[in-house]
């Protein structure tokens, strides 16, 4: 038996050590007073306000439509098939390109609107779309 004032091995200690944690907060100091004077070195400079609109040219719009009966119209005028091919050769050499915009009559041949595509192809137009109507 112990005299005095020893507590028992027993007992739960009840104090918190704080050495681990005022160690801690002493290495994040020295790291935050290291740091922000280093972040704060900057040189201040007026710098110019740069003001630009972006330049969008628009590429037409070029309609050519097939009726019915495989006949040729170039943005609603009508154009015969020897003269498509200069027609869309033209197109093709502008700049921007305009897009080709396909509108064939139900009842027209495939093969109408094939020759079209390839000539299209061939005079080197990229944007070629088809128009059709909503369906009910």
């Amino acid at each position: 038996m112990a005299f005095g004032t020893q507590p028992d091995a027993d007992e739960v200690m009840s104090e918190i050590n704080m050495t681990p944690l005022v160690d801690v907060m002493l290495v994040l100091l020295i790291i935050f007073i290291i740091t922000i004077p280093v972040m704060k070195h900057s040189v201040n400079v007026d710098l110019p306000v740069a003001k630009n609109q972006p330049q969008v040219i628009q590429p037409q719009t070029v309609r050519l439509s097939v009726d019915a009966q495989g006949l040729y119209f170039w943005n609603e005028a009508p154009v015969e098939v020897s003269a498509l091919a200069g027609l869309l050769q033209a197109e093709a050499a502008r700049e921007p390109q305009p897009e080709l915009h396909i509108r064939g009559d139900k009842a027209v041949r495939y093969e109408h609107v094939a020759k079209v595509m390839a000539s299209a192809q061939q005079a080197g137009l990229r944007k070629i779309g088809f128009i059709t109507e909503p369906g009910p």
